[in-house]
């Protein structure tokens, strides 16, 4: 087992299974969370036959192992980890002057398929642990010797479709015996779930919503993003409209601009007419290329056009600054390989 997979509730009931006094569960929370310990050796305010006794009883820590680390000249990283299994993931690291943010991964592979994303060419393999998804954000910090401020589900895989462990995840992160970490600071991306968007509204948890919608048509939806066969359009906005009126918080709408594809004056048209007035926000993102396709990034002038464009309908928008492609760590490009 591995304790990061534990509540803090949970964690002390299993110390008391264990006949180990609860107050321990406060000292392995404030170890493994606050002083990021990846062994039993640094706790040293435990007894020494506590810690042989978790050792014996096979009790983890950390399930990744680094396997490399790349560094662009604006300071992003990406890091490729190997889990227990062999099985590999990627999480980016995003430092700026006001905050340093983890994009995490709740997957091994995605099996969504979108044609405009590298991480889907091999599918889906499983779901990632609570765990996991953790030890990513932790090793990061410690790695960079960093306080991580702000987290994003933005990494490999369908975030709601690992609802339950993403959410456990996000709640002992929340938790400040945990990281602390405000749920405001939290975004989670998806390609449109429904089901998944309809429970994060019922959720207790005020953490920011970002649908990758790409397209304002189900035809070129459908196209670009099998998964709209499943969840159209109109049945998606419905879900953000109740989202919206549950938690009056706004959804960010991400928009990948492909030359050629959906960056056309009848596709902004489209996206106006689809969005206005909604309480969102639209974050307009230069494509980023990946191997095997003919998909090319849109124009400047295009990008710009498309932006004022939004701004013009009264539809808040920006345009995201392009951080991590020399990497191959940018949107849509993580594909586990380093």
């Amino acid at each position: 087992m591995n304790f990061k997979n534990l509540s803090f509730t949970e964690l002390q009931e299993y110390l008391k299974e264990q006949n180990i006094p609860v107050y321990r569960g406060r000292q392995i929370f404030n170890w493994l969370y606050q002083k990021k310990a990846f062994s039993w050796d640094e706790m040293t305010d435990l007894p020494k036959e506590l810690r042989r006794r978790f050792i014996d009883l096979n009790v983890g820590i950390n399930s990744l192992r680094l396997v490399s680390r790349i560094r662009d000249n604006d300071g992003t990283e990406k890091y490729l980890f190997e889990l227990e299994d062999q099985s590999k993931i990627e999480s980016v690291y995003l430092p700026e002057s006001d905050r340093n943010t983890v994009c995490f991964s709740t997957q091994v592979g995605c099996g969504m398929g979108c044609l405009f994303c590298a991480t889907g060419r091999n599918g889906i393999v499983r779901n990632l642990t609570v765990g996991v998804i953790i030890d990513q954000i932790l090793n990061i910090s410690k790695l960079t010797g960093t306080q991580i401020t702000n987290i994003v589900a933005m990494g490999q895989g369908e975030p709601l479709l690992n609802y339950e462990s993403l959410m456990k995840t996000l709640r002992i992160l929340n938790d400040p015996k945990g990281l602390g970490l405000g749920a405001r600071r939290i975004t989670i991306s998806t390609c449109g779930i429904i089901p998944g968007v309809l429970k994060l509204a019922e959720a207790d948890l005020q953490v920011n919503l970002a649908i990758s919608l790409h397209a304002a048509d189900n035809q070129l939806r459908d196209h670009l993003m099998p998964i709209n066969k499943k969840y159209p359009l109109e049945k998606l906005l419905e879900a953000c409209d109740h989202y919206i009126a549950k938690t009056n918080r706004r959804v960010t709408f991400e928009y990948a601009l492909i030359d050629g594809i959906n960056d056309r004056k009848e596709d902004l048209q489209r996206l106006i007419k689809l969005l206005t007035g909604k309480l969102c926000h639209v974050n307009l993102i230069p494509f980023n290329p990946i191997p095997d396709t003919n998909f090319r990034r849109s124009n400047p002038k295009t990008i710009a056009e498309f932006a004022a464009g939004l701004n013009s309908a009264h539809i808040e928008t920006t345009v995201r600054k392009e951080r991590g492609s020399a990497l191959t760590a940018a949107c849509g490009q993580l594909q586990s390989k380093g």
